[in-house]
């Protein structure tokens, strides 16, 4: 067995420690010997109002169970006033987690400064102030251990989060820099990402992923790094969640490498851009390449190979900090390849205006702060009518130490860097989506990329930019405006203080300009968008993040840290498991991936757990639901029919004055769909989770004809059976529904779901023989006697949703893609009614319709029904029509006798 990891002796402080993970936290570390500072504003999840309740519940509860806490309501911002609490009370501090936070989703062009800032108050600049509050102790007593807390948002960008994924890549650069000032004197700094769920995240994830996003399976990782045996992982990037953990790295491709001279142009770059995004033979760096050897090497080149020319003429572009150095290299290549230039600097725009204007070119200088975006970007719209390009370039240095890193160094960098970038490209953002045209050019820099000594403040707004750029590129793909990241390396005034003078000279901004217009062009062959670039000397190369297989915990045991240390190599080892994530669902994948992960502790196959099930099984299949009543009108109807695809000229179908109005069979599925079934899916099977549930197929029986257009009806479910499949189970139910007036039987239905990971329970091995709602119905070997397509519209799942099922997937993006798609796609029983449709309006009507779910269909895609009709029977299937996959299949109506003449 392990040893035990404790923390007797040590104080902990956690922010946001008032519930979900903070609490995980604090509650884990008090019970391993820690004293703990709980700190808490108790703000809403929005980071308004504040209430102290909620740091007092979780100190009662660890001094309840014997531990030692305090409670602390400061705001982070308030860091120094968090950490003296700790040394009050508990007379040092050891450990700092800063994990309070905060979300204020909104699409880029509905956001507000407020959103923007309230999200960098707390995340960014309260983690900067907690961490400089308790640098002296650590330093003092040469020990220190802190986490800061990214997120997969911040990792790849998201969608509606530009402010949170700049805010959450910003503790990367940050803990990269803590890392590296603080390894001599023991202080080891790492940063997570976790996926898990809190306050911040049950508002935007279904309940069935929130079971997999336990803190619980978190808070083991952290107590690793935070250990005091832990002395070699620093700076290191982990993303952790659901049982899963693994460790991130920069990969940077081996780059393409031309001459330095007149012929280095932008359509020199392009011409060999696959050079520029090889990765078939990586670098894996923790600072910026060796531009000195590369810029020798290009001096031994011959002239580049030039592609088309790029023509700016008629484009607007925009740069900011465009007076001098690189900017001002960029403002002459835009104005030499026809571009309108907006030279924007605080300082002195003029002179390069009037550079471009000698040379015959069109300029404006702005002279304001970035910060001041609007300003920057009217001067565009009134002087040229347009902006095209903004290429987002002004900064300023304020390097020291962090052990002297104060707020009047801090702030502006974080202003000028993260702020003004937000600000410039939010001016120009509506006119960009009026013209559904923009490019974007983001600058951060190798410091912000790998951390640097002595710039804290700066490798966190730089690595903040990347971020916002990331989540930009995301929201802005589907407009035509894309948004790209470039670390230059180039002599500037910046850089003048700390490189000597012979380099300076050798790393001229002239050397850069032509990847910023390359990717400021129509041209760029391949990932147009969302890249990271390093740059400078005639080299570029694109960086992306590299992540270990990890290792997989099995979900139905606790998760102790003994246990990560157990499994530590997996963890950290970047071998041929390891693979490239680039966007928020790569994160989520690998948490449901390993949702199916059990021990079998979990579950017992003795008789005893087997009898469970079982009883509970024949229990399930005597019981009787109580009938649970559907109401409907000719209302419903008409919204049903038009969300299965009737249009404005069936008017049988959605005008209630037409002779012939009526209901599509396939109706018969809504009434049942909230009925009550007489028992509960974990009662039957192991390991239920509904995230594992799939609808599998659909049996419908209508038993009286005509349908009433509007009607009281009583629907009682029954358990028909449950089969074990090993692996998984697959559970039947039978729902009766009869018109409540007369009491007779107007539809009958059977639904199959399959669960996975629910087997192994010793039950029944397989499905019973049910006559037509088990039938195979395999198509016969010959062409289709009919075919019917039919396009669904982009609205067809918003409207159909209206008939009563309303899970998000279908609707909300952001579900979606938790659920690992790109956008909300169609119930399943939506296509079975556009397929029954399909049938009924060639054969007539049906007296049954079975049907075996086997793809997704995407809201605008085509739907193609094949038919076949054997006998009395149609066997039919539906495909997409834009993929060529299967939708339905195994599916057949049994016509009404007499029916069904072609």
């Amino acid at each position: 067995m392990a040893e035990q990891l404790r923390y007797d002796g040590q104080v902990v402080v956690v922010t946001g420690a008032g519930g979900g993970l903070g609490k995980a936290y604090a509650t884990f570390f008090a019970s391993r010997g820690a004293s703990v500072v709980v700190n808490d504003l108790g703000a809403s999840s929005k980071g308004e109002g504040n209430n102290s309740r909620a740091a007092d519940v979780v100190v009662n509860e660890i001094e309840a169970a014997g531990g030692k806490a305090v409670a602390n309501y400061d705001s982070v911002e308030d860091g120094d006033k968090i950490i003296d609490t700790a040394i009050k009370a508990f007379g040092r501090i050891d450990i700092l987690i800063n994990n309070a936070g905060i979300l204020r989703d909104v699409s880029f062009k509905n956001m507000k400064d407020q959103d923007w800032d309230l999200i960098f108050k707390v995340h960014v600049k309260g983690s900067y102030k907690c961490a400089r509050a308790a640098w002296p102790y650590f330093r003092k007593q040469k020990y220190g251990r802190v986490i800061n807390t990214a997120s997969a948002a911040g990792l790849f960008g998201n969608f509606g989060q530009a402010n949170y994924s700049a805010a959450k890549l910003a503790m990367v650069g940050f803990t990269e820099t803590l890392a590296k000032e603080g390894a001599k004197y023991n202080i080891i700094s790492n940063v997570i990402a976790p996926v898990a769920a809190s306050r911040m995240t049950e508002t935007i994830m279904p309940p069935d992923v929130l079971a997999l996003m336990k803190p619980e399976w978190v808070v083991p990782l952290v107590a690793v790094l935070v250990h005091k045996n832990n002395t070699s992982e620093n700076g290191s990037i982990f993303e952790v969640g659901g049982g899963h953990v693994a460790k991130l790295r920069w990969e940077r491709s081996g780059g393409q490498l031309l001459k330095c001279d007149e012929s280095y142009t932008p359509s020199a770059v392009l011409k060999k851009w696959d050079q520029a995004i090889d990765f078939s033979n990586p670098q894996y760096p923790s600072g910026p390449n060796d531009f000195l050897t590369l810029l020798e090497e290009s001096m031994k080149m011959g002239p580049n190979e030039q592609g088309e020319k790029l023509d700016f003429t008629g484009r607007v572009a925009l740069v900011t900090g465009g007076g001098a150095g690189i900017g001002r290299a960029y403002c002459l290549a835009f104005a030499k390849h026809g571009a309108s230039v907006v030279v924007n600097d605080l300082v002195n725009p003029d002179d390069v205006v009037n550079e471009i204007k000698k040379l015959g070119g069109k300029a404006v200088g702005a002279k304001y702060s970035a910060e001041d975006g609007d300003a920057v970007v009217k001067v565009a719209i009134d002087t040229f009518g347009r902006v095209d390009i903004v290429v987002n370039n002004a900064g300023i240095l304020r390097d020291k130490a962090f052990t002297n890193m104060d707020d009047s160094l801090w702030d502006p960098v974080m202003n000028v860097h993260a702020r003004g970038t937000y600000k410039v490209t939010k001016a120009a953002w509506p006119y960009f989506l009026q013209q559904k045209y923009g490019r974007v050019l983001n600058t951060t820099s190798t410091s912000g990329i790998y951390g640097n000594f002595g710039q804290a403040n700066y490798s966190a707004a730089k690595c903040a930019i990347l971020g916002f750029g990331r989540a930009l590129a995301l929201e802005g793909a589907k407009y035509n405006i894309y948004v790209n990241t470039i670390a230059p390396n180039a002599g500037t005034a910046m850089t003048k203080t700390i490189l000597p003078d012979e380099l300076v000279q050798a790393f001229k901004p002239e050397y850069i300009a032509p990847v910023v217009l390359a990717l400021c062009s129509d041209k760029v062959p391949k990932n147009p968008t969302g890249g990271l670039y390093e740059v400078g000397s005639g080299w570029v190369g694109q960086t992306r993040w590299q992540r270990t297989g990890g290792y997989g915990f099995p979900v139905d045991v606790e998760l102790t840290p003994e246990e990560v240390v157990k499994h530590w190599k997996p963890i950290v080892t970047f071998d041929s498991r390891a693979d490239n994530p680039s966007k928020t669902q790569d994160s989520i994948g690998k948490i449901m991936a390993n949702a199916e992960n059990k021990s079998g502790a979990g579950k017992s196959d003795s008789p005893a757990a087997s009898n469970q099930y079982q009883e509970a099984i024949q229990k399930a299949l005597k019981a009787v639901a109580n009938g649970t009543e559907f109401k409907y009108t000719e209302r419903d109807v008409m919204l049903y029919n038009l969300g299965i695809g009737a249009k404005r000229t069936d008017l049988r179908y959605i005008f209630e004055g037409n002779d012939e109005f009526q209901v599509i069979p396939t109706f018969g599925v809504i009434p049942p769909f909230d009925a009550e079934l007489p028992y509960n899916l974990d009662d039957l099977v192991p390991n239920f989770s509904p995230m594992m549930l799939l609808h599998g197929e659909q049996y419908l029986e209508v038993r009286k004809y005509p349908i009433p257009t509007a009607a009281r009806l009583i629907s009682k479910g029954k358990l028909l059976e449950v089969v074990d499949k090993g692996n998984a189970a697959v559970v039947k139910s039978g729902i009766t529904t009869v018109n409540a007036e007369t009491g007779e039987e107007l539809f009958y239905n059977e639904m199959t779901v399959f669960l996975r990971g629910c087997g192994g329970f010793g039950g029944q091995k397989k499905p019973a023989n049910r006559g037509a709602s088990t039938a195979a119905n395999k198509p016969p070997i010959r062409l289709p006697d009919v075919v019917v397509e039919e396009k669904t519209t982009e609205e067809q799942a918003a409207l159909y949703r209206l008939s009563g099922d309303y899970n998000p997937l279908h609707v909300d993006p952001s579900f979606a893609k938790m659920g690992g798609f790109k956008q909300p796609i169609l119930h399943g029983l939506c296509f079975f009614g556009i397929a029954g449709k399909a049938v009924y309006e060639k054969f007539g009507p049906f007296k049954n319709i079975k049907v075996r779910f086997a793809g997704t269909v995407m809201p605008g895609q085509t739907l193609v029904t094949e038919m076949w009709k054997e006998g009395n029977k149609v066997i039919f299937q539906t495909k997409v029509k834009e993929t060529g996959k299967l939708a339905i299949g195994g599916a057949a109506a049994e016509l009404v006798e007499g029916e069904g003449k072609l």
